[in-house]
This record gives structure tokens, sequence and C-alpha cells, in this order.
């Protein structure tokens, strides 16, 4: 198989994840649909958190088993810094926002961007910002995926693309969640898209290239970050519609999503 068609694998593996984002376009309102797609998009992302970093911690615990201790510093520390660089950078990110927006002229009255959002998080904002974890992420599925191509396993780098299309197929809802009727353009739409699955295609290209454990586990570190900062965010959003049931089977059936979308994966032997 070329490096084209591998190329193209990967794109497909990414961009499946267009295939949830239509649904930001309702037009109603829909409290319990937003709700339930919020606790969604919250159970997805805690499993993608557990995922990350299980995927990350991983050369540490070959380290450790080898007695390598100075490489199981070095890999945990970056682990460490990427992972605070992911959550703190976000945190102090929105701080340097609100006192910018707190410091402009007049007073603003609540937008309807922000309706369904935290008071420091507008919901554009928040979409925007689940598309960049999910997309640093997806980077580094895109690593894996052309790492096997690169070392030969082909059939490996194939289920590997099906495994995360199907992944990124129910990462979709997850990223539009606090858009649901605010009816965003289709541009919006397609820039989170680019956001969120475009990084699978380009690690699958730089993944054939070379192969790096020290890249691979720093993006993993600030996805991690990142994506722990979302779900603190969505939860807020959560509390907030105060609807507990919908809510909790929500992030249930969102974790199980994961996990069911990742067994292809496991299965595959990544």
């Amino acid at each position: 198989m070329s490096a084209s068609q591998i190329a193209l694998l990967g794109a497909f593996a990414g961009f499946t994840i267009f295939l949830g984002l239509p649904i930001g376009r309702l037009r109603a309102p829909m409290p319990k649909l937003k709700a339930a797609l919020n606790a969604v998009a919250i159970g997805i992302l805690v499993f993608l958190l557990w995922d990350v970093l299980a995927h990350a911690w991983e050369p540490v615990d070959r380290a450790l088993a080898a007695s390598q201790i100075t490489d199981a510093l070095v890999i945990g520390t970056l682990l460490a810094t990427t992972f605070g660089v992911g959550l703190l950078g976000l945190v102090w990110l929105d701080s340097f926002r609100s006192r910018s927006t707190a410091a402009g002229p007049g007073i603003r009255t609540a937008t309807t961007d922000e309706i369904g959002a935290t008071p420091a998080v507008p919901a554009r904002r928040l979409a925007l910002m689940i598309a960049s974890g999910i997309g640093l992420h997806n980077f580094a599925e895109g690593l894996a995926i052309g790492n096997s191509a690169a070392v030969g396993e082909l059939s490996l780098a194939v289920l590997l693309v099906i495994g995360f299309a199907l992944h990124n197929a129910t990462e979709g809802f997850g990223i539009v969640a606090p858009l649901t009727g605010q009816r965003p353009s289709w541009g919006f739409l397609a820039l989170l898209g680019l956001i969120g699955g475009g990084p699978t295609f380009v690690g699958t290209l730089v993944g054939q290239r070379f192969v790096s454990e020290t890249v691979s586990v720093a993006f993993l570190g600030l996805a991690a970050g990142s994506i722990l900062y979302v779900v603190i965010e969505l939860l807020a959003v959560a509390r907030s519609a105060d609807l507990k049931v919908v809510t909790t089977w929500g992030v249930f059936l969102g974790v199980v999503a994961g996990f069911a979308t990742d067994a292809i994966i496991t299965a595959a032997g990544a």
C-alpha cells in the first residue's frame, strides 16, 4: 500500500467526525436533548481522558519494568508538564479573556451564544475547546496509523483506521453539544470538523516519516489536559440544566460508546 493510500485512510479516519456535526443545526433549543448531548459528550471525553492517559503512561511503565529509572523520570516529567500546559494553559487563557471582556467599555448583556454555557466560556468557544482537545488526541491516533504503516504492519494500520473512524464519528456529537438550538453556520461547523478531525490526517503523514515516542507522549499529555478542562466546563453546564437523570444516562452511554468503539482497536492488538 502506497504512502498516499495510507494518507487517504488517515483522512477517512479523521473526517468521520463530520458525521455528528450537523446535529448542532437543530432549530429548537430542546433542553432535554441538549442536556443529553452534553452528557454524552462528557461520557465520551471521560473515556478519552482515560484512554489518552493510559497510552501516555505505557512508556513510563515499560521503562520502570526494565529498571530504566532515568528514562521513566524523563518521560514522566514530559507527560506531567504537557498535561499541566494543556489544563492550566486553558485556565489562564479563559481568565485572560474574561479580564479583557470585563475591561471593555459598557455593560454587555448575555448573547444567544452564551446561553447554555458557563459564564466564563461562551458556547462557541467551548465547542472550539472540545474540538481542539479532541484534535490533539486525534493527532496521536494519526501517529499510530502512520507508525504502523511505516514498519510494514499494514493490516494493523487498516484496523486502526476502522476503529478510529468509528470512534471519531461519536466525537462529532460531543463537539456540537454546547451549540444545540443555536443554529451555528455550516462554515463554523466545518471549522470545528477540521480542528477535531484534521489532525488525524496530519498525524498519519507525520507518523509515516518518523517514529517518535517522545512526540506522541507530548501530544497525549496536551490532549489529556485540555480534555480534562473541557470536562470540568461541561459538568458545570450539566449542573445548570438540573436534569440529573438525563445527564446520568447520557454520561453512561457516552462512556459505553467510547469503550465499544475502542474494542475494535483492542481486538487489532494495539
